[in-house]
Formats: C-alpha cells, structure tokens, sequence
C-alpha cells in the first residue's frame, strides 16, 4: 500500500472547467493538484490534428463559445480571442432552391430573405422573439458566477413576467408553435432547443426549455463565437494558468476509487494509467473537485468503498446523449441549390439542414420508435471561414474549409457495443444524404485527402463519446440540464449548496458539466466549485 500524500484539493479530471478551478484556487494559495486520466488536458475542448499528414488543427469535440463569462477571462488575465460571425443562420427550405439567411449585419436583407420564402409576417415576429431572449440573458446571464438566485429571485430580475412564462414555465415548443406560422421558421427557432438534447416539439418535461435557456443568455446576447486558434486555445490559456498559479497538472493519471472521507487512488504513468511503468498513489485532500460526470463519481465512490448512505447524495438519473458529429476537410466549399446565396455566407454562420418543425417531430418520433430518422436533421459551422489560423498556410492559399456538422435526434438507444462501428457508417452515410439534398454538388466529391489516401472525414457517436471522454451515454451535458436558479424553498444553507455544485457529500464538489450550471464550454462550473471552496475555508 503506498504512503498517503496531502493536497488542499484534488480535481479529478483535466477538462476546461477543471483547469478553470485550479487556477482560482492556486491563485488563492491552496495546493492544488489536477489528474487527467488521457495524455492531454482540456476534455472535450480540445483541437486535434484529426486526419494523418493534414496540417489542420480542428475543435474535435466541442466547438463553439457564448457561455464563457468575460469575468473569468479577465479574473484570470487569459488571452482568448472569440470571433464573432456576421450571419446567424441559412436554412434551405427541402426540396426547393430556395432559404432563409438571416444576416446580423443587414435587417433589410434578413426581411427580404423571409418575405421571399412567403414568411414575412414571421421577420417582425422574430425580432420581438428575441428582444424577448436578450430580455432573459440580459437579466440572468451576468448570476451565473454569483451564488443561486431562487426562482422567485430569477423571475424578479427579468421583470417581465410574459416573457418568463413563455419561456420558463410553458413549453418552448408551445410559445414557439404560437409566434411564428411558417413550418421553417419554427424549425430554425427550435433547433437551440435540441443541441445535446432529445426532446419533442413541445416537451412537457421542460427539458427542452433548461437547453434553450443556455443556448441564448450566452454573454447577455445569446451570441456563439469562433474561439480564435480552435477550441484548444481556451484550454491551453486555462491551463497556462492554473501552472502561473502554482498547480500541478498531471496527465496520464487515471483515477480509479474515491472514498468519502476524500482520499483518491490514482494510477499513474504508463498509458492513460495503466500498463507497463504504471505506478499506484493515494491522496487525501480537505476538498475533492470532481470534473467526471455524475455517474463516473458513482462508480468510483463504489469503488471507493462507499455504503448506499455514503451514496444518496450521488443519484444520478440515466444520460443520453443524442447527436453524431462529423468532422470533414474540403478543397472548397460546396456550391448550393439557391444560387442566389454566396456559400460563404450560408456557411459563415449556422447552416440547418433538413430541420424544419415537421421534419423535427418527424425525426423525433422516428428515434424514439427506434429508427434512425431520415432524413436526419442536423446543423454545420464552418470554423476556417471566420478563423483560419487552424488551417496551415498552404490549406490557406489552396482554399481548403472545415465543416463540422452536429446532427440531432440520433440517441443512444440506437447503438450497442456491438453495432457501434455499423451505426457509425450508417449515420455517417446519412448525415452526407441529408447534406446532399440540400447541395448542387456531391460532398463527397470535395473531401481532401489524407496521407493514407483516405477522405478527411472523422464521425463521432455517442457510444464513441463515452468511450474517448466516458461521457455517460454520449450526453455532452452529463446529463439533462438544470435550470441557473434554485427552486423556491431549496436548502442553500452549505456553500455547495449556494454555488450549485453540491454532491450530498461533504467536501466532494462538482466542478464540470454535472454542477448546476454546467455544460458548454463556460468555466462556469469551474468558478463557482473554486468559490464554494474558498468560501467552506
């Protein structure tokens, strides 16, 4: 049994948010040490030279940022650039030459744009929609670094109470059904409903409404920036942080019990822990931050030797995620069906496919009856076009694009273990049809390719989530969403209680996705686990 080490606090996991709450805390004196179970730290934000010999660095998992708080990039003095992006979205009306471009930068345009698909009447109820949103962002993003507000608190600040009923306590499906006529419009406004999340049109269950929520509050505006240099830029200034500070990261580390008195076991060295050199250490700390997800907390608690009492604080219901991802590397980007649109610019902002409010139901209902829906709705962004520093001078010159596409309403229930690798091409397959359709030209016919001669095409499922970020299920989220407010009448009498980030276990704190207002790449969960710390001291 080897010796027993000290450490103020031990965050098991190197993800953003982990490497976040390292640096407050090291910058608050305390002795910090992270374990980061793969050889690279940033989780899910991280780039990745994805094709062999193709000198791209692509955001491979998460992409995109609105939820960081300016307040943490200045408290911990990171330089990170977020680009913003002139259109908002191009959506093709299916089976038409036809779309809807919304242009931030030219309401005029953005109108013609609707009264050309025969959707006028929709443009002015779009703009007092989301005069509505930045209505609620305004109100609740600048709390999402401060303790919880209550839900009578949250109301309060919005001081608007239709708004707050249409989008906090009805369906947002529901409100969205009544505001706007037209099958595409609707389908474009939902869609930030539906990012990680697997949902109806109109949810009862609200589940759908807590993901619209954190998909327009980002930064008071709801805006989704290009994180300049690929997503692992964030994580690197994170990290080149928490080292200024003084904490010790440490990859290759691969935790493997927590008791509840918070003593961890970690294997560390070899390869991703285990395997030849790897080595055995235990640590005790006065905190434990746990950057995992809830149900990895679970199985380490169990193996921690935790009683079902040491656990209750821990349930965790089932998580699911609900997308595949595909990655791709083009010599240009593809001509469309509406000539009338320049590819760069329905490329330069949110490109929906096949996600109109029927198709939407229509994929749903499909999933849940245990197909995979076709066709299968999904959105692309196009990181090169407003960023192209992840791409190498001669990518550059030659004309060559990223495109990064998230399909929705493909859940997990879909995959096995066994037919991972099948699914993986199935939906793949899908995925380039339902971009086809919309297209004047074959994708494929545009790929690069590697140095092995293969297409610069890399697919991600959930079952394959789970297995390279053990994310419970493929859920992006650990799980579903919370709301950023405590109910009326919740016990918010302990620090991680107040900062959301509670386990139920005293000094084993949330510090990731799992925390309340976890999720998306914020640091938010990072922040507010290093404030109840400092604040339980």
């Amino acid at each position: 049994m080897p010796s027993t080490e000290r450490r103020d606090v031990v965050i098991i996991g190197g993800g953003h948010n982990a490497l976040a709450a390292a640096a407050y805390l090291s910058r608050a004196g305390l002795e910090v040490e992270v374990l980061e179970r793969l050889d690279v730290l940033g989780g899910a934000a991280i780039s990745a030279q994805a094709f062999p010999d193709v000198d791209a660095r692509l955001s491979r998992y998460s992409y995109l940022v609105s939820l960081l708080p300016q307040r943490i990039i200045d408290d911990l003095g990171l330089s990170i650039r977020l680009a913003p992006r002139r259109y908002s979205s191009y959506t093709p009306l299916p089976g038409t030459d036809r779309g809807l471009l919304v242009d931030n930068h030219d309401a005029a345009a953005t109108a013609a744009s609707f009264a050309a698909l025969g959707a006028g009447a929709d443009a002015e109820a779009w703009g007092r929609f989301y005069e509505g949103t930045q209505r609620l962002a305004r109100a609740l993003f600048p709390t999402v670094t401060d303790p919880l507000l209550t839900r009578s608190e949250a109301r309060a600040a919005v001081a608007d109470d239709a708004v707050w009923d249409a989008l906090i306590e009805r369906p947002v499906g529901e409100t969205i059904e009544g505001t706007f006529a037209d099958d595409l419009v609707r389908g474009v406004v939902y869609t930030d409903a539906l990012i990680g999340t697997f949902a109806p049109n109109v949810d009862a269950t609200l589940t759908a409404n807590r993901c619209y929520l954190y998909h327009v509050i980002g930064g008071g505006t709801g805006d989704w920036n290009v994180p300049v240099g690929g997503m692992g830029a964030v994580s690197g200034e994170l990290a080149r942080a928490a080292r200024l500070a003084g904490s010790i990261l440490t990859p290759n580390a691969e935790v493997t019990a927590l008791s509840p008195d918070r003593v961890v076991t970690v294997r560390q060295g070899g390869s991703g822990g285990s395997g030849d050199g790897a080595t055995e250490r235990r640590i005790a700390a006065d905190h434990v931050l746990v950057g995992c997800s809830p149900q990895e907390l679970a199985r380490l608690l169990a193996a921690g030797g935790a009683t079902a009492d040491d656990e209750h604080g821990t349930a965790c219901p089932d998580a699911e995620g609900a997308q595949v991802k595909v990655n791709m590397l083009l010599r240009r980007l593809p001509r469309l069906r509406d000539a009338s649109v320049d590819p760069a610019a329905a490329f330069g902002g949110t490109f929906h496919i096949n996600e109109t409010w029927t198709q939407l139901q229509a994929a749903y209902d499909a999933a849940a009856g245990g197909a995979v829906p076709d066709p299968i709705p999904a959105e692309i962004y196009c990181h090169s076009l407003t960023d192209p520093s992840i791409l190498s001078p001669e990518l550059q010159a030659a004309g060559a694009q990223t495109l990064t596409v998230f399909a929705l309403h493909t859940p997990d229930r879909l995959l096995t273990e066994g037919t991972n690798d099948a699914m993986r091409a199935r939906l793949e397959r899908g995925v380039l049809d339902s971009l086809n359709s919309v297209l004047a030209e074959p994708i494929g016919d545009l790929l690069l390719t590697d140095g092995n001669g293969d297409p610069c095409l890399e697919t991600k499922t959930t079952r394959d989530l789970e297995h390279a970020l053990r994310l419970p299920g493929g859920s992006i989220f650990h799980g579903d969403l919370s709301w950023p407010f405590a109910e009326d009448g919740a016990d918010l009498s302990t620090p991680a209680a107040r900062w959301g980030v509670d386990t139920g276990l005293p000094g084993i704190f949330f510090c990731g996705s799992g925390a309340q207002r976890g999720g998306a790449v914020s640091a938010i969960g990072g922040h507010n686990a290093a404030m109840a710390v400092l604040e339980s001291r």
